[in-house]
């Protein structure tokens, strides 16, 4: 259990479907697997439908509940307000929470638009100067062989950075039948693919690298225009009905970029790749040598060591299991593997620990803003057909 002698962190958390899941088993997690300065308390779940949000706060381990954003966000037993509802409500929700003297999880990308984004980042600065955190949920950056490719890169193994690959894969709309959600619904989710998931492995490419995407040249693509209504329009599965309506995002995003040391990079995201379900592959090319990682196969990181003698050259499959890497002494004994879940628990551990020391948490609304822009760069240059475009 927590060793915070009885110090508490209020979490109130907007939204409860997937990612609200996610949050939920973090916050519950965190503090009986590491000893964390503050204990965090679930303390409030904010959704529309009174019945729905209460029997998610009975299943999740919230205290209580409110039917209004605004209501938890004024809430005196609320420190921290988790964001996890659609893009199209990042801003207002977010903005009010820092203005009200709370600090700010808000899941990616940061907003719908640029627009959006800035006065995200302008709302965080202002906060900072009171005390407040706020950080945007970028959460592979905490998968530990995630971590090991950072630190590699940053030692200086792989040498400078040529080539950067980066794939983000899902299929769970490749059936053209599948129905509608709000991340079809471009005035709900921004974009489509290219933001959903595109704005991971960019974010993960700058984090692994350290460097920026300084200009791109992008197309999207929407493959299924139209596809029928969900009784509920709210989840990733479930059965529509004969009425069928428009898709306003893209369904995938391809996309060329110039990296800020000079390399070049190649970036895709789809949702159509049958049979891959969340493959997240980065491949970075160095003077010096190269890492891969795919996130099907979450614990290991290749690393190829060009200095090494070529008799025994090849790349080098690490187990990132073992506890000198990092967030794992907390867990299992090594070769006992990590899951998906165990990212959004080192979230919340460094999240916690950073409001504790009066310390901003990475990633920032800034670097938050700065994916933002590389997505609307993407975007534009695909409408114009113009080619290169700088964020």
């Amino acid at each position: 259990m927590s060793g915070s002698n009885g110090a508490q962190l209020g979490v109130g958390m907007v939204g409860y479907s997937f990612m609200g899941a996610a949050h939920s088993q973090a916050w519950r997690t965190a503090p009986r697997f590491f000893d964390l300065p503050l204990e965090p308390r679930m303390r409030v779940l904010g959704g529309r439908r009174k019945d729905a949000v209460e029997a998610a706060a009975h299943r999740l381990g919230w205290e209580s509940t409110e039917t209004s954003w605004e209501a938890l966000v004024a809430r005196d037993d609320v420190d921290l307000v988790d964001v996890c509802t659609p893009g199209d409500t990042h801003a207002e929700i977010a903005i009010a929470a820092l203005e009200a003297g709370k600090h700010v999880l808000c899941e990616k990308p940061l907003a719908n638009t640029v627009a959006e984004a800035e006065k995200m980042v302008a709302a965080a600065q202002a906060a900072a100067a009171r005390g407040q955190v706020a950080m945007v949920g970028f959460t592979y950056r905490r998968v530990p062989a995630i971590q090991l490719a950072h630190k590699l890169v940053a030692d200086g193994r792989i040498g400078t950075v040529r080539h950067v690959r980066a794939q983000y894969l899902q299929d769970w709309i490749a059936d053209e039948n599948a129905p509608l959600s709000w991340r079809l619904d471009k005035s709900k989710a921004g974009s489509g693919a290219l933001g959903d998931i595109g704005a991971h492995v960019i974010d993960l490419a700058q984090f692994i690298t350290g460097e920026r995407v300084t200009s791109v040249a992008g197309h999207l693509e929407t493959f299924v225009t139209e596809r029928p209504v969900a009784t509920d329009f709210a989840g990733l599965s479930g059965q529509g009905g004969a009425e069928r309506g428009p898709v306003t995002v893209d369904d995938a995003a391809v996309f060329l970029a110039r990296m800020s040391g000079g390399g070049i990079g190649t970036f895709e995201a789809t949702r159509f790749a049958y049979g891959r379900k969340n493959a997240i592959r980065i491949e970075i090319n160095g003077s010096k040598g190269s890492l891969a990682f795919d996130f099907e196969d979450m614990n290991v990181l290749h690393f190829f060591d060009a200095e090494e003698d070529a008799v025994l050259g090849g790349f080098r499959r690490i187990v990132v299991t073992e506890p000198e890497h990092a967030y794992i002494a907390h867990w299992w004994p090594a070769g006992h593997g990590l899951g998906y879940e165990h990212a959004f628990t080192h979230q919340a551990v460094d999240l916690v620990e950073a409001i504790a020391a009066g310390t901003q948490p990475a990633p920032t609304f800034a670097d938050g803003l700065a994916v933002q822009r590389v997505l609307d760069a993407v975007e534009r240059s695909s409408a114009s057909g113009a080619g290169w475009v700088e964020p």
